[in-house]
């Protein structure tokens, strides 16, 4: 059987029923999306792998355990446990989870991309790094929503349940940091194409 070409949804239930090859199939398709949300919490290589490594083993004891819902994507779902695992850890050294700025990690680095040549690439990764500074220069609750609507693709309700804020807060925060990163673009004319 071709694990490959099974959804999130089959892969779990071969999973259940002792097939380990259709979890590492699974793990496969979402460890780095995961990884990269938890690293861009905790801006820590070493507590991003111990909290991975946590989210992987909530998410094979609730599998186990019968307790999955299965109205939700399995990769949003997973992001949920990451987040709260991040904000667990943080509660845990007394800080309150920031997406910060980072020298040595780039979010569009983990993006698949289809250039053709060395020049597309080049232009894209420039405009890239503009549009990673703008983000990382947005106040931490506004580069907080950026992150998780637009990395790991949740709906503005999802976010809203998981930064513990009612929706208006959530959509409020969008709006103000796409202000705000027009205004940046607009005082300091960036170009970005």
């Amino acid at each position: 059987m071709d694990v490959k070409s099974l959804n999130d949804q089959q892969l779990i239930n071969l999973y259940l029923e002792g097939k380990d090859q259709a979890f590492e199939e699974l793990l496969g398709r979402h460890q780095q999306k995961i990884y990269t949300s938890i690293y861009l919490f905790t801006k820590d290589h070493s507590q991003a792998e111990d909290i991975f490594q946590e989210v992987f083993i909530k998410i094979i004891d609730t599998l186990r355990r019968g307790k999955y819902n299965h109205e939700g994507k399995f990769l949003q779902w997973a992001m949920r446990i990451s987040y709260n695992m991040c904000v667990d850890s943080f509660r845990r050294n007394k800080r309150r989870p920031k997406v910060g700025q980072t020298e040595t990690f780039n979010i569009f680095d983990v993006l698949q991309s289809s250039e053709r040549n060395a020049e597309q690439g080049m232009i894209r990764s420039q405009t890239h790094d503009k549009v990673r500074k703008l983000v990382d220069a947005l106040p931490p609750e506004q580069r907080e929503v950026v992150i998780l609507r637009h990395y790991a693709d949740m709906s503005f309700k999802e976010i809203a349940k998981l930064t513990r804020v009612s929706i208006n807060t959530a959509l409020g925060r969008m709006r103000y940091a796409l202000i705000n990163m027009r205004k940046m673009i607009d005082e300091k004319q960036i170009a970005l194409q």
